[in-house]
């Protein structure tokens, strides 16, 4: 389970940056930033939050659902969109969008913990990186599971529009059912053309 030690060792207001979505052939990157009031944070909300990837799409659900009822997580959630991702590449979309999510804070943090071994330049405070970050950092896990629900509920959503393409399970990865559908129907408009899979097809 995640702790509070990275927080701890960090003065004043502290905020957790995470991504979701790096890697899909299709849809926006999404990057949240979590800020968690550690004097008043409940046992049984912490024991809800870990990193997004070890829990189930109805714990993460749960998750999200209970921070934002709780009262003492802060956050904001942002998106780079597939245009900026081809223009621009998706590392540097992933620090955009984590650049925007930080900004939306009610209050800025004066230090941010991000997941991975890079920080996104210009952030306007100290950066600290962590290597599984959100397997070790609450604020970190909080931000991931924020990032990545937004996502998967705007992927589903999207999936309604685009059928065919299994965007409401695969989330717009390339599974095998998202690439015998690029295969047959072609690309949309939500699709990340900068992407190797997608030059090769096409």
């Amino acid at each position: 389970m995640p702790s509070f030690r990275f927080e701890l060792r960090c003065e004043g207001r502290v905020a957790g940056i995470d991504e979701a979505g790096r890697g899909p052939l299709a849809g926006p990157v999404y990057a949240a930033a979590a800020v968690i009031d550690r004097t008043r944070a409940a046992r049984k909300l912490l024991r809800m939050i870990d990193d997004s990837k070890k829990l189930s799409h109805e714990q993460r659900e749960e998750a999200y659902e209970a921070m934002v009822a709780s009262g003492v997580v802060q956050f904001a959630i942002a998106e780079a969109s597939v245009e900026e991702i081809d223009r621009i590449n998706i590392l540097q979309a992933t620090f955009l969008a984590m650049r925007r999510a930080l900004q939306a804070l009610s209050e800025q943090p004066e230090v941010v913990l991000v997941d991975g071994n890079r920080a996104p330049p210009s952030l306007g405070c100290r950066a600290e990186t962590i290597v599984g970050g959100d397997a070790h950092s609450y604020s970190i896990a909080a931000a991931s599971i924020f990032a990545k629900v937004a996502r998967d509920r705007y992927m589903t959503k999207l999936a309604e529009t685009f059928p065919g393409y299994g965007w409401e399970s695969n989330r717009g990865y390339g599974s095998a059912q998202h690439l015998q559908a690029l295969e047959l129907l072609g690309p949309t408009p939500h699709h990340r053309m900068s992407f190797a899979p997608l030059n090769r097809l096409l």
